[in-house]
């Protein structure tokens, strides 16, 4: 039952997830969050090491569209000098901005990952589509308070998913 929020790989940051990695897991394509995942919720625009990244991954033939349930205007400012097919106030965990996106990249679930910091917005929404999830430590420790709550239940999970990898590995 948990196992839907345990995410498919834990990364420190956006800057440890390789080409290879995404090669390996057949991934043609990257649903990104933005908040608290390529920067903190408060910078605006896209920082320098966020375009280095998505570039080169771009240049590699990586698809990408920018999911936030952020607002318009966060969003569309934030992708100015991008230009990555954007969705905002995608409502995620909800399918619909998944579906979305898939859409626009043009790639199945199976060969999509979801980037983000959060277990019950990015991770539940890419896993409940049978998508790679990958689950980045979030950049500020700033949040709002209703973030600061979930960040609670988010340890409790991921004390069960480290438990689950403990189990895993003694079986070897």
């Amino acid at each position: 039952m948990l196992e839907i929020l345990f995410p498919s790989l834990v990364v420190d940051g956006i800057e440890d997830i390789d080409l290879k990695t995404l090669q390996k897991n057949n991934i043609k394509g990257l649903i990104i969050d933005i908040d608290n995942t390529l920067v903190a919720w408060d910078i605006k625009e896209a920082d320098e090491k966020s375009m280095r990244w998505i570039g080169y991954l771009k240049s590699q033939g990586i698809k990408i569209c920018l999911v936030s349930n952020n607002t318009e205007d966060r969003v569309v400012k934030f992708n100015e000098n991008l230009k990555l097919y954007a969705i905002h106030r995608a409502n995620k965990p909800r399918r619909a901005p998944f579906l979305k996106a898939l859409e626009y990249l043009k790639t199945k679930p199976e060969e999509t990952a979801v980037i983000g910091d959060q277990i019950f917005t990015d991770v539940l929404g890419g896993n409940r589509l049978n998508m790679f999830t990958i689950l980045v430590t979030p950049i500020s420790q700033k949040e709002f308070p209703l973030i600061k709550f979930k960040r609670f239940f988010e340890k409790m999970v991921m004390k069960n998913y480290e438990k689950k990898l403990e189990r895993k590995l003694e079986k070897r």
